[in-house]
C-alpha cells in the first residue's frame, strides 16, 4: 500500500508543476503541451535501463543449481519407485 501511495503523490507533484507550467507560461504552450508524452518516454527508457542492469548483474548461484540437481536426482528415483519411466531418451 505505501508503494501506491508513493506512486499516487508523484503523479500529483508532476501533475502540479505541469499545471503550473500551462499557467505561468513560462515554458512556451507548445513545448508544455508535450511534456507527459517526454515524461512517458522518460519513464519507459528508465525501466528499460534498470532491466538492463539487472540483467547484466544477474547472481548465478552454483550452490543452489547443486541442490536442484539433487532435488531432481531424488524425484526420479521416487519415480522409479513407483514404476514411472523417467529416462530421458
Amino acid at each position: 500500500m505505501k508503494h501506491i501511495v508513493k506512486i499516487m503523490s508523484l503523479l500529483v507533484v508532476m501533475l502540479a508543476v505541469w499545471v503550473g507550467l500551462l499557467q505561468a507560461s513560462i515554458v512556451p504552450h507548445s513545448y508544455t503541451w508535450l511534456l507527459p508524452i517526454y515524461s512517458i518516454v522518460s519513464l519507459g527508457c528508465y525501466g528499460l535501463l534498470m532491466v538492463g542492469v539487472g540483467l547484466m548483474q544477474f547472481p548465478t548461484c552454483p550452490q543452489e543449481s547443486v541442490l536442484l540437481q539433487k532435488d531432481i536426482a531424488e524425484a526420479k528415483e521416487f519415480l522409479k519407485k513407483q514404476g514411472v519411466d523417467v529416462s530421458s531418451d
